[in-house]
C-alpha cells in the first residue's frame, strides 16, 4: 500500500503531468482567435459597421495581451488562484456578451461592449502566464519545445472549440459565444490545482527526449486529424452522429499525452541520475545542505554533462554524473558558478523588467514582434470579412484553418529554433526572421487574390504568426532570465494589441469602409437625389448593407502594407541576430563540443 501511495505522490508531482495539464489549459486559452468566427453575429445583431467592429477587435487584443496584473498575481498568489480569477473573468465577460447578443438583457453602448470583450479575453492572460511560468520553471533546459507546444495548443484552441461547436449543432450562431464563456471556465477549474511549479529541474530523465518526441507526434497527428475532419465536414454533408464520433476521437487525441506521466510514475523506475538528484533534494528539504551551492548544481548538471553520458551503462553513467556534481560543488564554493555582478546583469542572466527596458535588444524583440505578429493578428481579426469579400460563405472554415496552421507554426517554431541553438549555437531570432519572410509572402498572396489565395494565405500567415509565439518567449527567457519571466513576457505581449490598434483598428478598417462606401454610393449616383441622400445617411448611421465590401479591392492595399511591415520586421530581427551571436555562442556553444 505504501508503494502505491508513493507512486501516486510521484504522479501528482511529476513535471510531465503538469506539462500535459498545461497543454489542456492552453487548449482553452486561445479564445481571441475565435473572434473572426463570432464577430459577424455581433455585427449583425448590434448593427455595427466595420470600424466599430474593429474597435471590439482591438479591445479583444488588448485583453489578450495586457497581463501585468496577471504576472503580479502569479508571483503573489498561488497559481491556482490566478487561474480561478482568469476563469471568472472569462465567464463574466463573454457570458454578458452572449446575453446581449441574444437580446436577453438590454444592449450596451460600444464602449461598454469593448470593456466586456476586454474582460472576457483578459482571462486568457491568466491561463497563458500560469501555464508558461510553471512549465518553463519545470523544464528550464527545454524552453523552446515547451513554449512552442504550449503556445501551439493555445493557437489550436480555435479549431478545437469550433469542432465542439459543430458537434453541438446549434442553429443559433450566438451559441458559439456561450460555449466560449462556459467551456474554458469549466476546464480551468478542473485543472487549476495541477498546473504549478514542482521543482522539475530535479526530475531529469534520460527518457525526456523520447517523451518530447511522443508529444510532437501527437501534435502532428492532432493537426492532421483536425484538418482532415474540417475538410470532410466542409465538402460532405456528414451525419450528426459522424460529427459526434469525430469529436470523441479529437478528445482522445488530446488526452493521449497523459500516458507519459502515467508510465513514468507507475511503470518505470527512476533513472540513476534522478535518484542522485533526489538524494540531494531530500537533504535540501531536511535543511541538511552542506553548501548553498547544492541547489545551483541541481540545475546545472543536465546542461553541463557530455551528450554521450546517457549512452553509457547505468553504473558508469551514475559515476560520471556524480563526478560532475562534485566539480560543480567545488566551483560553486570557489565562486566560479553564477557570480553576481554589482553593475547589473549581463545578457543571459536574470533581469528585472526595468533593467530590460533600457536594453536595445529588448526593444528590437518588441518592435519586430509588433510588426510581425501585429500584421498576422490583423488577418486573424478580419478573416471573416476577408473571406466574405472574396465570395466564401463559411468564414469559420478559414478560422479553423488558420488556427491549425497557427498551432503547427508554434510547435514547429519551438522545435526548429531549438535545433538552431542546440546544434549550431546560432541566435534563436534567426527563426523569427524566417517566419516573417513567410508572412510577407502570405500577405502578398492575400493582396493579389489569386485563385486559392485564401488557402495559401492562411497557411503562410498562420505558420509565421504562430512561430512568433514560440520563438519570442524562449528568446526573452534566454537573454533576460527566468526570474521575472512573467513580467517580461506580459510586456512583450503588448506588441499584439499595439500592432492591432494601428494595423486593424486604423488601416484595415478605414480602407475597408472607404471601399464599401464607394461600392454602396457609386452605382446610385445616376438615380434620384432621394436615393443618394439615403445612401449617405446609411453610411453615416452604419447600416450593414452600405458597409459591406465585395471583391479583392477590400483588402488589397491593407495586405500590401502588411507585406512591407513584415519585411521591416525581418530587418529588425536580423539586427538582433547580429547583436546576440556572442551571447548564444556562450550559452550553447559548449554543447557542440
Amino acid at each position: 500500500m505504501g508503494r502505491i501511495d508513493e507512486r501516486f505522490r510521484s504522479f501528482i508531482n511529476n513535471r510531465w503531468l503538469v506539462f500535459v495539464a498545461a497543454m489542456w489549459v492552453q487548449s482553452c486559452a486561445g479564445i481571441g482567435y475565435l473572434f473572426g468566427a463570432f464577430s459577424p453575429v455581433i455585427k449583425s445583431s448590434l448593427g455595427y459597421n466595420q470600424r466599430q467592429l474593429s474597435r471590439l477587435g482591438v479591445a479583444k487584443d488588448l485583453g489578450d495581451s495586457i497581463g501585468f496584473l496577471t504576472a503580479s498575481l502569479c508571483e503573489i498568489l498561488p497559481i491556482w488562484a490566478a487561474l480561478l480569477v482568469g476563469a471568472a473573468k472569462n465567464f463574466i465577460g463573454y457570458g454578458w456578451v452572449w446575453l446581449i447578443v441574444t437580446r436577453r438583457v438590454p444592449a450596451l453602448p460600444l464602449w461598454a461592449m469593448c470593456i466586456l470583450i476586454f474582460i472576457g479575453t483578459n482571462g486568457d492572460t491568466y491561463f497563458n502566464t500560469a501555464a508558461l511560468v510553471s512549465c518553463v520553471q519545470n523544464f528550464p533546459k527545454s524552453r523552446g519545445p515547451v513554449v512552442g507546444i504550449l503556445k501551439g495548443f493555445a493557437g489550436l484552441s480555435g479549431a478545437i472549440l469550433t469542432q465542439i461547436y459543430t458537434m453541438i449543432n446549434a442553429p443559433d450562431h450566438a451559441a458559439l459565444i456561450f460555449m466560449v464563456a462556459v467551456g474554458p471556465s469549466m476546464v480551468i477549474i478542473a485543472l487549476m490545482f495541477i498546473v504549478r511549479p514542482v521543482g522539475g529541474h530535479k526530475q531529469v530523465r534520460s527518457s525526456d527526449a523520447t517523451s518530447f518526441s511522443f508529444i510532437y507526434s501527437v501534435c502532428l497527428l492532432l493537426a492532421a486529424y483536425l484538418m482532415g475532419v474540417m475538410l470532410v465536414e466542409d465538402i460532405v454533408d456528414v451525419n450528426h452522429s459522424v460529427v459526434i464520433a469525430f469529436t470523441v476521437i479529437l478528445f482522445l487525441l488530446i488526452l493521449l499525452p497523459i500516458l507519459i506521466p502515467i508510465l513514468l510514475s507507475f511503470y518505470m523506475e527512476p533513472s540513476p541520475m534522478e535518484e542522485s538528484l533526489l538524494v540531494v533534494s531530500h537533504k535540501l528539504e531536511a535543511g541538511k545542505v552542506d553548501s548553498p551551492a547544492e541547489e545551483v548544481v541541481l540545475s546545472e548538471v543536465e546542461d553541463e554533462k557530455p551528450m554521450d553520458v546517457d549512452l553509457l551503462p547505468a553504473q558508469e553513467r551514475q559515476k560520471r554524473i556524480l563526478q560532475l556534481q562534485a566539480k560543480l560543488f567545488q566551483a560553486a564554493a570557489e565562486g566560479a558558478v553564477r557570480i553576481k555582478r554589482r553593475r547589473g546583469p549581463h545578457r543571459g542572466e536574470d533581469f528585472t523588467l526595468m533593467q530590460a527596458l533600457i536594453k536595445a535588444d529588448f526593444w528590437l524583440i518588441f518592435f519586430s514582434l509588433l510588426l510581425g505578429s501585429g500584421s498576422g493578428l490583423t488577418v486573424i481579426d478580419n478573416l471573416g470579412q476577408m473571406s466574405q469579400s472574396l465570395g466564401y460563405d463559411n468564414p469559420h472554415i478559414f478560422v479553423s484553418m488558420i488556427s491549425i496552421w497557427n498551432f503547427l507554426g508554434r510547435v514547429g517554431g519551438g522545435y526548429f529554433s531549438e535545433i538552431i541553438i542546440r546544434d549550431y549555437a546560432y541566435p534563436r531570432p534567426i527563426a523569427m526572421a524566417v517566419a516573417q519572410i513567410v508572412m510577407a509572402i502570405g500577405h502578398f498572396f492575400f493582396a493579389m487574390a489569386w485563385p486559392g489565395a485564401m488557402h495559401v494565405g492562411t497557411l503562410m500567415i498562420g505558420l509565421g504568426y504562430g512561430a512568433h509565439w514560440a520563438i519570442v518567449p524562449a528568446a526573452a527567457s534566454e537573454l533576460f532570465g527566468l526570474k521575472n519571466f512573467g513580467a517580461l513576457y506580459n510586456f512583450l505581449t503588448l506588441a499584439n494589441p499595439g500592432g492591432s490598434l494601428v494595423f486593424s483598428g486604423l488601416i484595415a478598417s478605414t480602407i475597408y469602409d472607404r471601399e464599401a462606401e464607394k461600392q454602396a454610393h457609386g452605382p446610385q449616383i445616376p438615380h434620384n437625389t432621394g436615393s443618394t441622400l439615403m445612401g449617405i445617411l446609411d453610411g453615416v448611421l452604419g447600416s450593414e448593407e452600405s458597409l459591406k465590401c465585395v471583391g479583392a479591392v477590400c483588402y488589397f492595399l491593407t495586405s500590401l502594407i502588411m507585406c512591407v511591415l513584415c519585411i521591416i520586421a525581418v530587418v529588425l530581427s536580423m539586427i538582433l541576430v547580429y547583436r546576440t551571436k556572442i551571447v548564444y555562442a556562450n550559452l550553447y556553444g559548449k554543447n557542440r563540443t
